[in-house]
């Protein structure tokens, strides 16, 4: 279905809900086709732990260093 953008504005959910249910909606602008309105299908679902026991994180990670805090806050002595 080939809808103009005037008439899209006025019908958005009723073309969502086609879209949704698998409809092909084509919203174009003076006749010449712009979008394309698809359902969003999210690939997969989040994985956390992805990297667990791959990446090695030092005990010092959170320490500060002297050097950068010179470099952020000059020598405040």
């Amino acid at each position: 279905m080939i809808v103009n953008l005037s008439e899209a504005k006025a019908k958005l959910s009723k073309l969502v809900d086609m879209a949704y249910h698998g409809e092909e909606v084509i919203i174009a602008k003076n006749n010449l086709p712009l979008v394309k309105l698809v359902s969003h299908n999210p690939k997969a679902k989040r994985k956390l732990g992805l990297l667990k026991d791959q990446i090695d994180i030092p005990d010092d990670f959170l320490d500060e260093d002297a050097e950068i805090n010179a470099m952020f806050y000059g020598d405040q002595q």
